[in-house]
């Protein structure tokens, strides 16, 4: 939010792990991240990675542990929930564990993800169906089974 023009991560920047997500999705996203390209300076981010299972998750170590000395200047982020920081991805790199908190007040982050979330031009496109012609959007009920 610092660079409020700086595009948002693209879609192979991010891997959101659930306890499905297979050693080689993690074994791709590594590589991505670890292995010197010209792509440019990005920042891969895995999400929720204490969700991985355990055999994922010494997989996913052992292979970041071989690839990091490929490149010393990865920009790697990963995000756990704090109620689960003793599973074995938040364990292993608990050394490098940064508490966070958000920094911004919610209307502010609102703000910036309607900026980059805004469909530039309206046409009869999905945008039209969620507010202020957003490309995303929420739909959520507090009853289950009502045809989201």
């Amino acid at each position: 939010m610092n660079s409020p023009n700086e595009p948002l991560p693209t879609f192979d920047e991010v891997l959101l792990c659930t306890p499905q997500t297979s050693a080689e999705q993690v074994g791709l996203f590594l590589r991505r991240c670890l292995i010197p390209c010209r792509g440019g300076e990005k920042i891969y981010t895995m999400l929720y990675a204490d969700e991985l299972s355990y055999e994922v998750s010494c997989r996913a170590e052992e292979l970041f542990q071989h690839l990091q000395h490929y490149n010393s200047s990865y920009r790697l982020i990963i995000l756990c929930n704090c109620e689960r920081e003793h599973s074995y991805i938040p364990s292993v790199f608990s050394q490098y564990k940064v508490h966070m908190i958000p920094q911004r007040p919610l209307a502010e982050i609102q703000r910036y993800l309607q900026h980059h979330y805004r469909v530039a031009q309206p046409s009869s496109s999905a945008a039209s169906v969620f507010k202020d012609n957003m490309c995303v959007g929420i739909v959520s009920s507090k009853r289950a089974g009502v045809g989201k």
